[in-house]
């Protein structure tokens, strides 16, 4: 599967409709951006059953703030709707799949538990 485009309009229904999602922010003047976009496009192929998307942060300034991403590119997971990883940063192929592996052996039920023991 290819990557998506994240905007206003689709990002909710993304998180929403779906269990597993990666999430890059980038902009187009970003270098580390623009060297990373080939490593995380070759790991969506070799993930079809994991969205991948990207979310180009000089257009999309809203859903950018609203996940006060201050450095690109940033690297974000979400499973279940809920978001277990993010990091600001360029990652090699093998860090970016052991970022993966280790979202993929989540118990996502003992991570509602623990969030729901913090009251968050």
């Amino acid at each position: 599967m290819a990557t998506r485009e994240l905007d206003a309009a689709n990002f909710q229904s993304t998180i929403t409709d779906n269990d597993f999602i990666v999430i890059d922010f980038w902009a187009p003047w970003c270098g580390p951006c623009r060297s990373f976009a080939p490593t995380f496009e070759a790991m969506s192929e070799q993930h079809p059953d994991i969205v991948f998307a990207k979310v180009n942060t000089e257009v999309e300034q809203q859903i950018a703030a609203a996940f006060n991403i201050r450095s690109i590119p940033t690297l974000m997971v979400f499973r279940d709707q809920i978001i277990i990883y993010a990091e600001a940063g360029a990652l090699s192929a093998g860090a970016l799949g052991q970022v993966i592996a280790q979202a993929q052996a989540l118990d996502m039920n003992q991570v509602r538990s623990e969030i729901a023991a913090q009251g968050v």
